[in-house]
């Protein structure tokens, strides 16, 4: 929703100032301009990529479009979840949850929480460091340190669609000099032209440099930052799962454990103390 307000603003702001000042929106339609330019793009985002890196970029440009799904709610379910899960292990030891591990979608603890199970990420590192506790002899160092190398996995990864809209975003102002220079040199093969039409023609050719520059720094270069905000919204889930398990694996109690994770939270969606031992009773009670 904010991306697609940013792009309203944008569009009245440049081109609602250009009318103001007396210009023609007319002169700006320019397709053969905007085929150099995107075609070009296009190209060069093809050549540079991989074929994975190219498929990564196309899933993860939708998210962009669409509300945060880390907000406050989805952190006390995972808290919760959690919460409930080193509960059991401390009634009934670790074996207990072995069931829950293997099947999370059969599980009666998982399935109370949708927003948590709907999570992909969120699940397999739970259940698979879970399933570590349960059939490892590893300790807490050796999990520590396996945690930060996936950690650091999923970041690595993450970073490709950022990475490859940014490259995209700074290569449109060069696509859109190629096409001002392709219009120049139309124009200096019409100079018998009279002096109205090679007006038309040169402005044409500078609207090549003006939707090139346009469609980076307004359109396509924000996007790699709000890609960049998701990837750390989704690291951060998992930075709370990790430090969670391993302040229970450290010997602390569930509700000391949670508490750790919830520490390691942005600010903007950290339930407050009252509020997380709230939503656990009502786990309880449900």
């Amino acid at each position: 929703m904010l991306v697609a307000i940013g792009y309203v603003v944008i569009i009245i702001s440049v081109f609602g100032g250009f009318a103001l000042a007396g210009g023609h929106l007319a002169a700006l339609w320019q397709p053969v301009e905007i085929l150099m330019i995107g075609g070009g793009a296009i190209g060069a985002f093809i050549v540079g990529n991989s074929g994975k890196a190219i498929k990564a970029t196309l899933k993860a440009l939708p998210s962009v479009f669409k509300e945060t799904k880390y907000t406050k709610i989805v952190y006390l379910e995972l808290m919760t979840l959690l919460y409930e899960i080193l509960g059991k292990i401390r009634k009934e030891g670790l074996m207990s949850i072995e069931e829950d591990v293997d099947k999370p979608q059969d599980s009666q603890i998982f399935t109370k929480y949708p927003a948590i199970l709907s999570n992909h990420h969120a699940i397999e590192f739970i259940t698979d460091y879970l399933r570590l506790m349960v059939g490892g002899n590893l300790n807490s160092m050796e999990i520590e340190n396996l945690m930060d190398n996936e950690l650091e996995t999923h970041h690595q990864e993450g970073e490709v669609p950022v990475h490859t809209v940014a490259r995209l975003g700074d290569g449109l102002p060069a696509f859109g000099i190629v096409a001002a220079v392709m219009g120049v040199v139309h124009t200096m093969e019409s100079v018998h032209l009279p002096p109205a039409e090679l007006g038309m023609l040169i402005a044409a050719a500078l609207v090549g440099t003006f939707l090139g520059i346009l469609l980076a720094y307004g359109f396509v270069s924000p996007l790699a930052g709000k890609l960049e905000h998701r990837l750390n919204e989704s690291s951060k889930l998992l930075e709370c799962i990790k430090v969670t398990l391993l302040a229970n694996l450290n010997g602390y109690s569930p509700v000391l454990a949670v508490e750790f994770g919830r520490k390691v939270l942005f600010s903007t969606e950290r339930p407050t103390f009252m509020e997380l031992e709230e939503h656990v009773k009502k786990s309880k009670n449900k």
